[in-house]
């Protein structure tokens, strides 16, 4: 793998490609599991383990897989891969275990997954896969972080509510007063649709200036000289 193609791919999964704000994948677990940071963290890191996995083992065998079978070959090794995340979380961090439920298990039939099993790994070597999996699951763990942390700022005043689970020594942080009132609802499904609206909102509005400073910038003398030439 080149430097170039790594930075593609990276590139696509962390932005262009990102699946919460531009594919608009997994919507159910990204609105459900937002409420706060440690929430959405720690189901995105379930989420990459389980990519990297299947997008590593799919990508190995796509030559020993019949095509005309190949669906219910990808879900039963995506399952397979979530039921030992799923057994990790329950035995390592049982209460975030308890608290994230059904959504772990929920992994198998998300759309992230299986689209970029499809879409990449079927077609590409495993090492180019594994990464793919990676920065597409690190584009997801980015946006979860941000939604659950303006949901848990704006709903309580807070941030890292719940880290106790998971590092029993830390305790969460109190950002605004105690005598913040609290904004109930940001941590409603109704909130979290409103600020991930204007999370793919604020992502097309970078992309644009971005496009538009694209167009803008003068050519460099060697493009200008081969446009002048033809």
């Amino acid at each position: 793998m080149t430097r170039d193609q790594f930075s593609k791919i990276a590139y696509n999964g962390l932005w262009k490609q990102n699946t919460a704000l531009a594919q608009l994948l997994g919507l159910c677990p990204l609105l459900a599991v937002s409420t706060n940071i440690v929430n959405g963290v720690m189901l995105a890191l379930a989420t990459i383990l389980v990519m990297a996995m299947s997008n590593l083992a799919i990508a190995a065998l796509r030559n020993l897989i019949p095509h005309e079978i190949r669906i219910p070959v990808f879900i039963l090794i995506v399952a397979a891969l979530v039921t030992v995340v799923d057994l990790l979380f329950n035995a390592q961090l049982h209460e975030l275990y308890v608290v994230l439920g059904i959504f772990i298990p929920l992994i198998v039939t998300n759309c992230i997954v299986l689209a970029r099993v499809e879409a990449f790994a079927a077609k590409n070597p495993p090492l180019d896969s594994t990464i793919d999996g990676i920065f597409m699951g690190f584009g997801l763990l980015w946006v979860l972080a941000l939604l659950g942390g303006l949901r848990e700022l704006l709903g309580n005043g807070m941030l890292f509510g719940g880290i106790d689970m998971v590092f029993p020594a830390l305790s969460p942080i109190r950002i605004l007063p105690e005598s913040y009132p609290g904004f109930l609802l940001a941590l409603l499904p109704p909130g979290a649709f409103i600020l991930l609206g204007c999370l793919i909102a604020w992502k097309n509005w970078m992309d644009a200036r971005a496009a538009e400073r694209a167009r803008r910038k003068p050519p460099v003398a060697g493009e200008a000289t081969a446009e002048a030439g033809a």
